[in-house]
């Protein structure tokens, strides 16, 4: 029976992945975006769900843990799925107030789908599987990303949550049995028989209920219930509607001496976004008199939107104004409440709002798209400078298309072009807001083409560029698991210019914190360049580099073995003699992590006279080197005792 539902679990996951966004082309905003964040997120589930086909070694008791929760997470997947399947369906015509309907409706669903997955994998069995390390670091990170999805969707009320899935999980397990008290046989409620809370709460069970594949009839019948179930808690503010504003869950609360964020109070309505929902961090006017996060009505506008969001009045122009007063006393409510102010991370005195320079820089990016070779040069070229100037020009060049056209540009044949256009993405990356736009513009896969083919010059840029992507632990999962791009990278490192491989290596250490990619640039070959690294006399900054990467990869079980066997510990005992204060302090950690629980590398170190300089190390290093040599030195002396 788990067998069965962990293949259902994998198909489901598979289809998820694949959706793309031109699958979505039809789907407005915000659900297109919602769709393909969820996707993104269940598409890095794919391990788990290969992982928990295998049978535990446990008992009957877990073996029927494990096909309970892996039945859960089916039913939270089937309703990522029914979610997902809203963005591929035509978009239907309709008024003003109706949009503001349908989008209230689908900021609850897609609450309650991800509430739904995010329960899911925090109640993993861990026990009941064979779930390896850097698959459970993966749901981890899923279970993060998840719970920002939530909050960034606004206050929810998890108990009408919790209330309305426990009620269908029961629904769902009495299908076509006979209970004593069959909810079919109520009295199915009438409209009028609710107060407007009770509607309210309807209407959020009919919408949870149609993303978890019930009928409306059925629905109806477990209204009463629903609403004696809420009534009857301990705490009166949990039947609250789940769009009101209440003291969040428990994994959301604050402790008391850390600053305030502005999910755990109320937060008044006019300081959200009526698109994010989020606190306002740089608020501009829009033609219609309303008033967005500068960063999401741009991003409504790129997807080809001319009408007011909130509104659904036609823009005039396309201006935004920043408001400084709204800026201002939401500067002061946060001041106030104890809450840490939104940051900008443009400056005030920006020149978003000089038209002249808008209308320059739309221009530069429409030559990126132009029929002529040399004009789509030259446009890259200037971009690049410009985006390396400043961040007004990032934000700037962001908000007028320049990230798309870029990413095509990156599969240009002539390869100045291909240089500049990595480069610019570079420079943009660098504003971290462009991060996201970059990934999501499927920028990884031509990134690392160049990485392997392009001039030195491209190849130095993507792999910086691949390093100030890495910046966010979402994207050092998809980078890392993009054929080709750690391979690469290590062939930078080994073969590399002077500068190529520096990045190279600043790239590889950064990817390397996420477990998975350690073994992956193992098995890439990266502890050949690394020795050579290691002796390599003329260059101090390639020894650091070299022994800051060995020192992530070290703390892997794979990763150390594969050390040991390259025969790394006496050129680390080498540096113990004869290197800079830093890098002795790195060669004693490693050593150490190396020859824990691991008498064969205590007795190679032993035997190759490390007692001297490790004695010395514990008297003169720093406080860290000292603790390193030390502890060394105590299991060299247990072994030497044995």
């Amino acid at each position: 029976m788990a067998t069965a539902e962990a293949a259902a679990a994998a198909e489901i996951v598979r289809e998820i992945a694949a959706v793309a966004a031109a699958d979505l082309a039809a789907a407005a905003e915000p659900l297109r975006a919602d769709c393909l964040r969820l996707a993104r997120k269940v598409s890095l589930l794919s391990h788990l769900v290969a992982e928990i086909a295998e049978p535990g070694e446990g008992g009957a008791r877990d073996a029927e843990a494990a096909v309970a929760w892996v039945g859960e997470l089916v039913r939270a997947l089937q309703a990522a799925r029914r979610f997902v399947a809203l963005g591929r369906a035509p978009a239907l015509a309709a008024g003003a107030s109706d949009q503001d309907v349908i989008y209230n409706n689908i900021t609850v669903q897609f609450k309650y789908v991800t509430w739904q997955l995010q329960a899911a994998l925090a109640n993993l069995p861990s026990s009941c599987f064979q779930i390896s390390d850097e698959v459970q670091e993966e749901v981890d990170l899923v279970r993060g990303q998840l719970r920002r999805e939530m909050e960034k969707k606004g206050a929810l009320d998890l108990n009408i949550f919790s209330k309305i899935h426990d009620i269908l999980a029961l629904r769902a397990a009495n299908v076509g049995s006979q209970s004593q008290q069959p909810l079919d046989k109520r009295e199915t409620p009438q409209m009028e028989d609710f107060g407007s809370d009770h509607l309210e709460l309807q209407n959020v069970a009919l919408l949870v209920s149609e993303i978890s594949g019930m009928s409306k009839p059925d629905v109806m019948k477990i209204i009463p219930e629903l609403i004696e179930g809420l009534e009857n808690t301990s705490d009166t503010d949990s039947a609250k509607p789940v769009n009101v504003s209440s003291r969040p869950s428990d994994e959301t609360i604050v402790p008391p001496d850390k600053v305030q964020k502005p999910d755990s109070i109320a937060m008044p309505e006019d300081f959200r976004c009526p698109i994010s929902l989020e606190l306002i961090r740089d608020p501009v006017i829009v033609s219609t008199g309303q008033t967005y996060e500068r960063a999401f009505i741009q991003r409504w506008i790129d997807c080809g939107n001319r009408t007011c969001p909130k509104t659904q009045q036609k823009l005039q122009n396309l201006t935004l104004t920043p408001n400084y007063v709204l800026r201002s006393l939401i500067l002061q409510w946060c001041e106030e409440k104890g809450i840490e102010p939104p940051t900008r991370s443009k400056s005030d005195g920006s020149s978003l709002e000089v038209g002249e320079d808008r209308l320059a820089i739309e221009a530069l990016v429409r030559n990126l798209s132009c029929s002529s070779l040399d004009e789509r040069k030259s446009a890259a070229a200037e971009i690049r400078s410009l985006a390396k100037k400043s961040t007004d020009n990032r934000i700037l060049l962001a908000e007028s298309g320049a990230i798309p056209a870029l990413v095509k540009l990156l599969s240009s044949k002539d390869p100045k072009t291909q240089e500049h256009a990595v480069t610019s993405l570079l420079n943009l990356s660098i504003y971290d807001q462009n991060k996201e736009l970059i990934v999501v513009g499927g920028a990884i896969g031509p990134i690392i083409q160049v990485l392997r083919m392009g001039s030195m010059e491209a190849r130095e840029n993507a792999a910086a560029a691949i390093f100030s992507l890495s910046l966010i632990d979402d994207n050092k999962i998809m980078i890392g698991s993009t054929p080709g791009a750690i391979e690469a990278l290590v062939e930078l490192l080994q073969r590399g210019s002077s500068r190529g491989r520096k990045d190279a290596a600043t790239a590889l250490f950064n990817l390397c914190i996420y477990q998975a990619n350690k073994v992956r640039a193992v098995r890439a070959g990266i502890l050949a360049p690394l020795i050579q690294m290691l002796q390599d006399s003329s260059s101090i900054g390639a020894t650091d580099e070299a022994l800051t990467i060995l020192s992530v990869l070290v703390s892997h079980h794979e990763c150390k073995t594969a050390i040991a066997k390259a025969h790394t510990i006496p050129f680390l005992i080498d540096l113990l003699r004869s290197s800079q204060a830093r890098n002795k302090e790195n060669a004693a950690a490693i050593l150490l992590a190396l020859c824990k629980r691991d008498a064969e590398n205590l007795a190679c170190i032993g035997r190759l006279g490390a007692q001297i300089p490790l004695t010395e190390l514990s008297k003169t290093g720093s406080d860290r080197a000292k603790r390193k040599a030390t502890s060394l030195l105590e299991h060299l002396n247990k072994l030497q005792v044995l």
